[in-house]
């Protein structure tokens, strides 16, 4: 229940707030959002799977965002930023499918 309190309180607040992202750090959101989602649905598979670990998940979180920015901005330094970005887009992308198909197996079981 805390966790969709905090979803809530988040939201919340956005709508409230309305912060608004530096132009210099406007690359890499999109990336820190997509690999977010793919621990967060990772996570949602390991808890459906019965093997979830709440400290694997943060390492997970926290390295995913970490090492998807370190990609994006290394592609923005030599000059290739937009294909590494897709790149890294596509193989977060295609984790997220892959953990979605896994959940609605288990859930389905289809």
């Amino acid at each position: 229940m805390i966790p969709v309190i905090g979803l809530v309180a988040g939201i919340a607040l956005g709508l409230l707030l309305q912060p608004t992202v530096p132009s210099g750090l406007q690359p890499y959101v999109p990336i820190a959002i997509i690999a977010a989602l793919d621990a967060v649905v990772g996570a949602a598979r390991a808890l459906i799977e019965g093997r979830f670990d709440d400290r694997v998940f943060v390492i997970s979180f926290v390295s995913n965002v970490a090492i998807a920015a370190v990609m994006v901005f290394l592609g923005d330094q030599l000059g290739v930023g937009s294909q590494l970005s897709t790149g890294v887009i596509v193989v977060l992308g295609i984790r997220i499918f892959a953990n979605a198909a896994a959940i609605r197996r288990s859930i389905f079981h289809a």
